[in-house]
């Protein structure tokens, strides 16, 4: 017996573009798990998820993952990730992003390819929003983009992110899961899991929190608030 297609969902009438930066050695839950919440209303989303969802919003988020080149991306632990275009094609084609998600892990802005931070510089000033999960606010760090704004990172690697950054005057938050700047432009998230906290934060602000909730029911997930973070105390930062 064959399982009929469900209906798909409405099209949006708003579709935004979300730049995934892969790197070697990111950490893939860092990017994982936030689009699970980020691209739950993505076009391919609304096709295979519509029996899921009771309501959809007007628009959607479809992602990209971008890298250095079109090999295959090794994180720290898991799968090679397949590219679907290059930082230097994006910006040779004009390639614009509404948001861009830059992940944790091994990357800092001096070990990372060139052109992941040219990208980043190149977008920022047309993207709408820039999130980071972990120590993805480093490598945003390093392009300047973060002077004179608050952020936080990976507890583990706090004391040390802050001091190798102590130059580029950026307000290191010790306790919290996650950061937005006044503007909202800026999201930066703690360490690795609180990507999804900062992704459900960030679609509740970008979409209603009805549908933050939807996507939240289906993955089962009970997102924490901005200062809900029992890890800065753990690691001796309050």
């Amino acid at each position: 017996m064959s399982i009929p297609d469900p209906p798909p969902g409405p099209i949006a009438k708003t579709t935004y573009t979300l730049a995934v930066c892969l790197y070697p050695h990111f950490t893939t839950l860092d990017y994982q798990g936030p689009i699970e919440i980020l691209t739950a209303y993505s076009t391919s989303s609304r096709k295979n998820y519509s029996l899921l969802f009771e309501t959809f919003p007007d628009s959607a988020i479809d992602a990209e993952f971008l890298s250095h080149s079109m090999e295959l991306v090794e994180p720290m632990i898991g799968p090679k990730v397949l590219p679907t275009r290059t930082y230097k094609d994006a910006m040779e084609q004009g390639k614009q992003f509404d948001i861009i998600l830059i992940p944790g892990g091994a990357g800092n802005p001096g070990n990372v390819d060139p052109s992941l931070l040219e990208f980043i510089k190149t977008q920022y000033p047309k993207a709408k929003h820039v999130l980071t999960v972990c120590s993805g606010s480093w490598i945003l760090a390093g392009t300047g983009l973060l002077s004179g704004k608050k952020a936080t990172t990976n507890k583990q690697g706090f004391r040390l992110i802050e001091e190798l950054t102590k130059d580029l005057n950026v307000t290191w938050v010790p306790k919290a899961r996650w950061v937005v700047t006044d503007d909202k432009k800026i999201w930066t998230s703690s360490g690795v899991t609180a990507g999804m906290d900062l992704a459900n934060a960030f679609m509740e602000y970008f979409v209603g929190k009805e549908f933050a909730y939807q996507a939240c029911k289906v993955i089962e997930l009970t997102p924490k608030g901005e200062g809900e973070d029992e890890w800065a105390a753990a690691h001796g930062l309050v």
